[in-house]
């Protein structure tokens, strides 16, 4: 026992390691090299042209990658605790869907026009909370939460969300349709500093809240009724892992837009790192996805530069390269314990 918390240890050390030095990465590289060394000068200086590069575009894109990539990873590590699926993520249950159909009829319907471009983040959460709602209460039988009926619903409803936004982007103009596809390809190029400190701090709260539930989503590995002889009360556990789960997931997907497989791949490679307790899964799976986040950021930034990428390109590829060479070696990658 004392052995694996030692290891835990080096393991989180590692990862926050890690993630000091992507971030460091991330505020130097671009189409204009800044030195590391130099950037703490630059900082107390508070002028130039590297300041304003520093301090108004590489520092808020990289805080929202780690409170957008830490959140899904985390976000989707608890849902597949919850259904005991490894296959499930923020996407799966349609929350993407949602947002994304939320964001599109505030396009279609000139919205940020009339109350500003806040509105955005604001209609793909409330389309990401309206799916949650629909996948919680829908899959509720007999007042008991049925896991896998809100699987299902929620496969549905990303579908019918998807058909419903095609429908929207069929009969609307070109210049509304490079809007939504934009937003659906992701992007941490986000200007407001209220939104990216929202996000982050909702992140932040979500994973220390999920901490305290490490213990009901490692006895739920065994199934919900040997989880309840070990004294869980399974229905309160997954009804608000479920909606600290889906609301983070919201709030990251209303503020960078779609950005797939960090849900998924992440917690995976977590899992087949350190291993399946949730004690070390969680916080793994949050600085893991931060630090994927800003890598695919930085390449995204960069790769061909002075254009950019769209993130959800990189971590798609990335992601799913990662993913076929996780199965690849290895039979056991789908058992979650």
């Amino acid at each position: 026992m004392h052995k694996k918390f030692i290891r835990w240890i080096t393991f989180i050390s590692t990862l926050i390691l890690l993630l000091i030095i992507t971030f460091l990465v991330g505020l130097s590289t671009g189409e204009i090299d800044i030195s590391i060394f130099e950037i703490p000068k630059i900082l107390i200086g508070k002028e130039g042209i590297e300041y304003t590069i520093i301090s108004q575009i590489r520092l808020p894109r990289l805080l929202l990658g780690i409170a957008v990539g830490g959140g899904l990873s985390l976000s989707g590590a608890i849902l597949q605790g919850i259904y005991r699926n490894p296959l499930v993520e923020p996407y799966t249950l349609g929350i993407s869907g949602g947002a994304a159909f939320g964001v599109a009829i505030a396009i279609v319907f000139a919205l940020p026009l009339a109350f500003g471009s806040f509105i955005l983040p604001v209609a793909g959460f409330l389309g990401a909370f309206i799916t949650i709602f629909l996948v919680y209460f829908l899959g509720l039988r007999q007042g008991e939460i049925n896991v896998n009926n809100m699987l299902l619903i929620g496969v549905m409803i990303s579908f019918v969300s998807s058909a419903a936004m095609m429908l929207l982007m069929a009969v609307t103009t070109s210049e509304n349709l490079h809007s939504i596809i934009f937003w659906m390809m992701g992007s941490l190029d986000e200007p407001k500093m209220s939104l990216i400190a929202l996000t982050l701090t909702i992140s932040v709260i979500t994973f220390i809240l999920s901490l305290f539930f490490s213990r009901p989503l490692n006895a739920l590995r065994i199934g919900e009724t040997n989880a309840k002889h070990l004294g869980i009360n399974t229905v309160a556990s997954i009804r608000i892992l479920f909606i600290i789960a889906s609301l983070l997931a919201g709030a990251c997907v209303a503020a960078a837009g779609v950005i797939g497989f960090v849900g998924l791949v992440i917690p995976h490679l977590i899992r087949i790192i350190a291993g399946s307790d949730y004690r070390i899964l969680l916080p793994g799976s949050f600085l893991g996805g931060g630090i994927f986040l800003i890598i695919c950021d930085t390449i995204a930034r960069t790769i061909i530069s002075p254009n950019e990428l769209p993130i959800g390109v990189i971590t798609g590829i990335a992601g799913g390269i990662m993913f076929i060479v996780i199965l690849s070696r290895s039979k056991s990658n789908f058992k979650m314990s």
